[in-house]
C-alpha cells in the first residue's frame, strides 16, 4: 500500500511565491533583458535631457524641475531590484500624467489667462513685433548696396557699408560677413530675384540688436534702405509713443499698451486675468445668451440621442430576438453596418444627402423639392438627431441583444404560468433587468454625446449661424463646437475663453456622471 503525503495550502502558497520570485528575478537580471533596459533608459534620460534644458531657456521651471524628477523616479524603479509592481505602474501613470492630467490643468492655467489673438506672447516680444510691424523708410535716406544670398529658403542681405561688408537675416542682425559663415550662400540673380520676388521684399534684417535702431529693406534685391519705427518704446516709463500722432501708449495691466482714450496697440501679451473670462461667460450678455442657448440644446440633443438610439435598438433586438423571425442573422449584419461606418465619414455623406438643391432625399424621395434641412434652425436640429440615430442605434442594439440573451427564459415562463401577458412581462422582468446592465452604458453615451464634435461638425459646422449671437454659433453647435469655434475659428481666437467653457464643460459632466451614478444603485438591488 503506498501511501501519499499532502502540503498544507499554506506551504503550496509559499513554493508557488518562492517560484514566481525567482522566476521574476531571472527575467530581471538576464544580460539581454539588462541590455534591453539599459538602452532604453539611455534614450530616455537623453530626452529628458533635452526638455530640460529646453524648458529652462525658455524659463519653465516647473516643467523642467517635474520632467527631472519623473525621469530620476523612473530610473530609480527599474535599476533597483524587486519593486516588480512599480515597475509595470510606471509607464501608465506616465501616460496618465502626459496626456490626461497635464492637458487638463494645462487647460485650466489657459482659462486664467487672455491668451488668444493679439495676447499670444510675453511682453518684450510684443515690444519687438510693435517696433518692426511699424517701420517706415527714413525720409531722404541713402541706399546702400545690397545682394540677396540664398541657402535653400533661407535668405540673406550682403551690404557693403563704409567700405565694409556686413551681412544679416530675418533671425540675426547685420554683422561683418565672415567667410566661413557664408559658406553654402549662393547670391540670387534677376531670374530668382523675380521668383522669389515676395519673400525678399518682405526680408527685413535689424540693424542691431536693439529694435528701436531700425532695419535694412529692399524692393528690388540691389539697394537696401534703412527703415525705422513709428512708435519710440520708453522702457523706464513703460511707454509707446505715437511720433506720428504724439500719442503715448501704456502699460495699464490689460496686456497692452493702452491710449487713454482706450485704443490699444496690437499685439499686446499674454496676462493673467483671474477668473474674467468665466465672469465674461455670464455677465456678457451676447456671450451669456449664446452660451444658455447652446448649453440647452446641447442637453436636448445629448438626451433624445441617447433615447431615440436605445429605444430603437432595443425594439429591433426584441424583434430579432424573437425564434420565430426567418432570416434573423441577415438583418442582424444590415442594422450593425451603419457602427462599422467612420462617424466623421457618415456626417460628410449625409450632409452631401441633405443638400438643398442636388442632395439624394431632395431629388430622388421628394421629387427635386428644396427642403433646406441644413440651413434652416429647426430642420437643421432634426437632421443632426437623425443623422446621429442612424449612426447610433446599431451600438444600442448590440448592447440590448446582448442583454436580452442573458436573461434567464425561466423567468418568462414562470410568468407566463402566472398569467403575465407579453407586455407585463417585457415591462416588469426584461425591462428592469436589462437596465440593470444597460444604465452605466446610457450614462457613458449621455457624456458621448454631450462632447460629439465629429457629427454636428462634418454635418452642419454648427450652422445656420446665429446672427443675434456675439460669438460665432450657429443653432446646431454644442458645447463643444462652439468651444472649437472661439478657439479655432475667425480671425478673434480667444483661447482663454474657449479654456473657461472646456473647465464649464468638464464641471457638468462630471456633475451629471456622479449623479447617474448614484441613482444605477437603486438598479443593482434587481440582481
Amino acid at each position: 500500500m503506498t501511501m501519499t503525503t499532502r502540503q498544507a495550502p499554506g506551504a503550496k502558497h509559499t513554493a508557488r511565491q518562492r517560484t514566481a520570485e525567482r522566476f521574476a528575478r531571472q527575467a530581471g537580471t538576464g544580460a539581454g533583458a539588462l541590455l534591453a533596459k539599459i538602452a532604453l533608459l539611455a534614450v530616455l534620460d537623453a530626452t529628458a535631457v533635452f526638455a530640460v534644458f529646453t524648458a529652462l531657456v525658455r524659463d519653465s521651471i516647473l516643467i523642467a524641475v517635474v520632467t527631472g524628477v519623473l525621469t530620476l523616479v523612473i530610473n530609480v524603479v527599474y535599476f533597483k531590484r524587486g519593486w516588480l509592481p512599480a515597475k509595470y505602474l510606471i509607464p501608465g501613470t506616465v501616460f496618465l500624467l502626459v496626456f490626461q492630467v497635464f492637458v487638463i490643468g494645462y487647460t485650466g492655467y489657459i482659462a486664467f489667462t487672455n491668451y488668444g489673438s493679439g495676447h499670444n506672447s510675453d511682453k518684450d516680444d510684443a515690444v519687438m513685433s510693435l517696433l518692426q510691424a511699424t517701420q517706415q523708410r527714413v525720409p531722404d535716406s541713402a541706399g546702400v548696396p545690397a545682394r540677396i544670398l540664398a541657402d535653400g529658403d533661407d535668405l540673406a542681405l550682403l551690404v557693403e557699408r563704409e567700405g565694409q561688408l556686413l551681412w544679416g537675416t530675418s533671425e540675426s542682425p547685420l554683422a561683418p560677413a565672415d567667410p566661413a559663415e557664408l559658406e553654402g550662400y549662393t547670391e540670387l540673380g534677376f531670374a530668382d530675384l523675380l521668383a522669389r520676388q515676395q519673400e525678399v521684399t518682405s526680408l527685413r534684417v535689424a540693424l542691431s540688436e536693439d529694435p528701436a535702431e531700425g532695419s535694412l529693406r529692399t524692393t528690388d534685391g540691389r539697394t537696401a534702405y534703412p527703415y525705422t519705427s513709428t512708435l519710440i518704446w520708453d522702457e523706464a516709463a513703460d511707454t509707446m509713443t505715437d511720433t506720428s500722432t504724439g500719442t503715448v501708449y501704456s502699460d495699464t495691466g490689460v496686456g497692452a499698451f493702452t491710449a487713454a482714450n482706450g485704443q490699444q496697440l496690437m499685439p499686446g501679451w499674454s496676462i493673467n486675468v483671474g477668473f474674467d473670462n468665466f465672469t465674461r461667460a455670464v455677465s456678457d450678455p451676447s456671450i451669456r445668451t449664446s452660451l444658455l442657448s447652446v448649453t440647452a440644446w446641447t442637453f436636448i440633443f445629448a438626451f433624445l440621442s441617447v433615447a431615440t438610439s436605445f429605444f430603437l435598438g432595443l425594439f429591433l433586438a426584441i424583434v430579432f430576438n424573437d425564434q420565430r423571425m426567418r432570416g434573423r442573422k441577415i438583418y442582424r449584419v444590415l442594422s450593425i453596418l451603419p457602427y462599422a461606418f467612420p462617424a466623421f465619414l457618415g456626417g460628410l455623406v449625409w450632409a452631401g444627402m441633405l443638400n438643398r438643391d442636388f442632395g439624394f432625399v431632395n431629388q430622388m424621395l421628394f421629387g427635386g423639392t428644396s427642403i433646406p434641412w441644413l440651413t434652416d434652425p429647426w430642420l437643421a436640429k432634426f437632421s443632426v438627431l437623425w443623422v446621429n440615430l442612424w449612426l447610433g442605434f446599431p451600438y444600442m442594439f448590440l448592447v440590448c441583444t446582448g442583454a436580452l440573451q442573458s436573461i434567464p427564459e425561466e423567468l418568462s415562463e414562470a410568468a407566463k404560468l402566472d398569467g403575465a401577458g407579453p407586455l407585463a412581462i417585457f415591462r416588469l422582468i426584461k425591462l428592469p433587468l436589462l437596465l440593470v446592465s444597460v444604465a452605466p452604458l446610457l450614462i457613458s453615451s449621455f457624456a458621448f454625446n454631450f462632447n460629439n464634435f465629429n457629427v454636428i461638425y462634418m454635418l452642419t459646422e454648427g450652422g445656420p449661424r446665429l446672427e443675434t449671437s456675439g460669438l460665432n454659433v450657429g443653432a446646431t453647435d454644442i458645447l463643444i463646437s462652439m468651444v472649437y469655434k472661439v478657439a479655432f475659428v475667425g480671425a478673434q481666437r480667444d483661447y482663454g475663453l474657449a479654456s473657461a467653457f472646456s473647465i464649464i464643460i468638464f464641471v457638468v459632466v462630471a456633475i451629471i456622471g456622479i449623479i447617474s451614478f448614484k441613482q444605477t444603485k437603486a438598479l443593482e438591488d434587481l440582481n
